[in-house]
């Protein structure tokens, strides 16, 4: 009897103390870490940071390391930008699933266009609203031409290159038809890539012909789950309640601010100075940063 007594003792003070435990630390509770990846890819300047492989990783690590995960939510918010951020965003999220045997589980906002597509194909499944955006498989660039505009204000253009195509679509220069021809191979490899990184994480799911999918169109919620370029429509709070139960928790993380930020990234004495120097200097190139980051939400009606 005195044993009994004992065990029963044991398992009160057990379940006392787990009162105190973190509710993510507690066996039993499900836990689903959230990463939100918004913005712009690969545009990085002081007035509108982007989003690289280098500024996502480390949360990416903290979600995918969680204890109790069942799975890891990303929800993704983003009109594209650089094809080669969006593709080591893309495999680093795919290397730590594959390490953690974690599901992934992505939730479209406003729109995961072109390279915001690129990284949600990184899921399991890609769930959405209705009136979310997606597709825009595609690439584009773009540029200006000023050499009229720098001959009427009596500018005179001096470029000295080595390399004969160094100064390749230079804005200053007359579009030249061998520069756009060699510009135009160039996207259509970088297209290539795309197309085989959504077939291969799509598969089967991809209802509609390359002549459809491939073309930079973009759709919103339904459209795209008829294509197969979504799953379902749903948001993520409901979602995740009805697949892990009403406890489950969803811990946001985020890169760390304040003082842990500080001291994670502590600079130099004198640093900030030459930091504040440097982006006076670098002021005209952010202005038109922030302009073509504008155009590129814009084209979604963002």
């Amino acid at each position: 009897m005195a044993e009994k007594l004992n065990d029963r003792e044991s398992s009160g003070l057990a379940d006392k103390l787990m009162q105190y435990l973190p509710a993510r630390f507690r066996p039993g509770i499900a836990v689903v870490p959230v990463v939100r990846l918004s913005g712009v890819i690969g545009a990085v300047t002081p007035l509108r940071p982007g989003m690289t492989l280098a500024t996502v990783s480390r949360v990416l690590e903290r979600a995918f390391s969680t204890r109790n995960a069942k799975a890891v939510a990303l929800v993704i918010n983003s009109p594209g930008g650089s094809p080669v951020q969006s593709r080591q965003i893309y495999l680093r999220i795919k290397q730590l699933a594959a390490e953690k045997k974690l599901p992934v589980l992505v939730f479209v906002e406003d729109v995961a266009a072109s390279g915001g597509y690129m990284i949600a194909c990184a899921g399991d499944e890609i769930i959405c609203d209705p009136s979310s955006i997606l597709g825009s498989i595609g690439v584009v660039g773009g540029s200006f031409g000023f050499q009229e505009a720098i001959k009427r204000l009596g500018i005179e253009r001096r470029l000295y290159t080595a390399g004969a195509h160094k100064a390749m679509l230079d804005p200053f220069l007359p579009e030249n038809p061998d520069d756009v021809a060699k510009l135009k191979a160039l996207q259509r490899e970088i297209h290539q890539i795309f197309i085989a990184l959504v077939k291969e994480s799509r598969g089967a799911r991809l209802k509609g012909s390359d002549d459809t999918l491939f073309t930079g169109e973009y759709w919103a919620g339904e459209s795209s789950i008829a294509l197969g370029l979504a799953d379902s429509i749903g948001d993520l709070r409901s979602t995740l309640r009805a697949r892990y139960g009403e406890k489950v928790l969803t811990p946001v993380i985020a890169q760390p601010t304040g003082l842990l930020s500080g001291l994670l990234g502590r600079k130099s004495p004198g640093a900030g100075q030459l930091s504040a120097m440097e982006s006076m200097a670098s002021l005209p190139d952010d202005l038109i940063s922030a302009v073509e980051t504008r155009a590129i939400w814009a084209k979604f009606g963002f």
